[in-house]
């Protein structure tokens, strides 16, 4: 990198760019053409304040109406049931549930199945094999 910047260094100090007074007298009217004579408007708001209160407001109102309508909802815990130790699941912390666990078995079809799908992912790692030439 630094032969790149050394090489474009030496390219640029031969490069001879002197400027001709007609080039700097329309580049001079160029940036003086662009230059904003009159100071800019200052900013007007889009909306008087009154509207912003009344957004205000309505955004409270609603808020605390919301708040009323969850408080004043009649919420009803349903009892735990209790365990047949003695113990409830309100002491514990930890919830009951009734589960209805069976042992899996494994059946002879599954069992087919399962050796189908192992010589098939044999074949399949064979065709690999051969496609990639081992």
């Amino acid at each position: 990198m630094d032969k790149l910047a050394k090489r474009l260094r030496e390219d640029a100090e031969r490069i001879d760019a002197t400027i001709s007074p007609q080039l700097d007298e329309r580049i001079s009217a160029s940036l003086r053409a662009s230059t904003p004579e009159q100071p800019p408007t200052p900013r007007q708001s889009g909306r008087p304040w009154i509207f912003w209160l009344a957004s205000s407001l309505t955004g409270a109102a609603a808020a605390m109406a919301l708040i009323a309508v969850l408080n004043l909802r009649d919420e009803t815990v349903a009892p735990t049931p209790a365990v047949a130790d003695g113990v409830s699941s309100e002491s514990t912390g930890v919830p009951i549930f009734d589960l209805h666990a069976e042992a899996a078995v494994l059946t002879s079809p599954l069992s087919k199945e399962l050796e189908a799908l192992q010589s098939d992912l044999k074949r399949a790692e064979e065709k690999v094999r051969e496609d990639i030439g081992l």
